[in-house]
Parts: C-alpha cells; sequence; structure tokens
C-alpha cells in the first residue's frame, strides 16, 4: 500500500498542475487581450468581450490537466485535487476522516506554489494584469448568484466523478475523459458568471500569490468558492449514493426469481 505521504505529496504536484495550467491559461488570456488591471476584479474580462471562445480555451486548459492528471496519479491518490471533492467523497464514507486533511493541506500548499512558481516564469504582469487567474463574480452577478453558479457546476462534476470513477460498476479507463471533458464544459458555461472555480483550491492559490506580490485582496469573495464547491460536491456525492443504490426486491419478488 501506499503511504499517506507519498499520496499526499501527489495531491500537491497534481493540484500544482492544475493550476499553474488552469489558472495560468486564465492570465494569460487576459494577458494576451491587455485585459483591465486589479484590484477591481469586476473589471476583469476575459478576452476583449469575455468571449465564449475564450471560456473554451481554459475550460479545454483546465480540462486536459484533469484528464492526464487522472491517468498519471489517479492509482495513486484518487487524484482528487480538489477539496471539495476529499469532502464530498468523505461524507459518503469513502475516504478515511483521518486522511481529509492531509489531503486537503496538500491541495493547498499546491495551489499556492504554483501561482508563485506562474508569476516567477511570467513576470509581474501576471499579477497585475492577469491576477493569476484568480476567480471572482463578473459584472451583474451578485454574491448568492455566484455560489449558486459554483453549486451547479460542482454538483455535475462530482456527479461524474461519481458514477466514472468511484462507482466500481462504471466502465474502466474512461474516468479521466468523462471528468476531464465536464470540468471543461462547466468551466466555459460558468466562467463569465462566478469564474467557475469548482475547488476551493483552485481559488486560494492565486489569492493568496495575488495578495503576497501585488497586495491585491480578492478574500472578501473566498467564501464563494468554498460554501459553492463544498456543497455542491457533497449534494452530488449523496444524491449518486441515492440513485445508484440497488432496490431491495419484495418478498414475493425474491421468492419468484429463487424458482
Amino acid at each position: 500500500m501506499i503511504s499517506l505521504k507519498k499520496r499526499a505529496l501527489a495531491e500537491l504536484i497534481g493540484t500544482f498542475f492544475l493550476v499553474y495550467i488552469g489558472a495560468g491559461a486564465a492570465a494569460i488570456t487576459l494577458i494576451i487581450s491587455g485585459g483591465s488591471p486589479l484590484p477591481n476584479p469586476f473589471n476583469i474580462g476575459i478576452g476583449v468581450l469575455g468571449g465564449l471562445g475564450d471560456w473554451l480555451a481554459i475550460g479545454m486548459a483546465f480540462g486536459l490537466t484533469v484528464t492526464v492528471l487522472i491517468y498519471a496519479i489517479g492509482h495513486i491518490s484518487g487524484c482528487h485535487i480538489n477539496p471539495a471533492v476529499t469532502i464530498g467523497l468523505w461524507v459518503t464514507k469513502k475516504f478515511p476522516s483521518n486522511e481529509v486533511l492531509p489531503y486537503i493541506i496538500a491541495q493547498l500548499i499546491g495551489a499556492a506554489l504554483a501561482s508563485f512558481a506562474f508569476a516567477a516564469s511570467v513576470g509581474m504582469i501576471s499579477v497585475t494584469v492577469g491576477g493569476l487567474g484568480a476567480t471572482a463574480p463578473f459584472e451583474g452577478i451578485s454574491y448568492l448568484q455566484a455560489i449558486l453558479a459554483e453549486i451547479i457546476g460542482t454538483f455535475i462534476l462530482m456527479l461524474v466523478i461519481m458514477g466514472a470513477a468511484v462507482d466500481r460498476r462504471a466502465s474502466p479507463g474512461f474516468a479521466g475523459i468523462a471528468i476531464g471533458f465536464t470540468v471543461a464544459a462547466v468551466i466555459t458555461t460558468v466562467g463569465n458568471i462566478s469564474g467557475a472555480s469548482l475547488n476551493p483550491a483552485r481559488t486560494f492559490g492565486p489569492y493568496i500569490g495575488d495578495i503576497v506580490l501585488a497586495g491585491n485582496n480578492l478574500w472578501n469573495y473566498f467564501p464563494i468558492y468554498v460554501i459553492g464547491p463544498i456543497v455542491g460536491a457533497v449534494l452530488a456525492a449523496f444524491v449518486y449514493e441515492y440513485i445508484s443504490s440497488e432496490d431491495k426486491l419484495p418478498t414475493r419478488e425474491i421468492t419468484r426469481e429463487r424458482r
């Protein structure tokens, strides 16, 4: 059996690349389009007009990264790379309680390191213009609307994870593709609403980098990306458990089957 230490390290590495590539793609899109500088997150627009094509590209960057990471480290740590997923599995008793905190700490550290590494790779423009790919509600979107979008987006993501990766009845070998495409699809749609985090660690990393490197404080939005993803993941996990459980046959039916 692989030790918890090694599995947590795999989670750190996986979350690092998720944030470096995924959030990095969002930051690069802003830089290319000459996006508005921080600190006002409502001025951030992906592309010149916040186009859907830009969100598709960002969604694919996240989705493809998730896909390859599932095949790379899924057999080591399960490739949660998301505290909401870890918690969703834990509440349905598919993940041990004593491993929840080490996994989440590893994910947060990996996300933070990724943001600092991305800033070191690109320079301060990645912070002042790209915001390190930080998530925030877009113009006209309220706090509660953003939370709702995060709940819905994470719900479908967790539902696919439960069906494609957790359920032993699932077709083997397709989990990475199914989950990766789900991530891409959700980000394409929800991106211009809440920023489509779906993952507290994904938001945590850029927020740490932004405040440390440039003093840009976005932490008042952080509860959106904790409450939304965790509620969505937990609800989806319980719903999947319910709809996938086999119904007990009435006594008469059992007798007939035996005959």
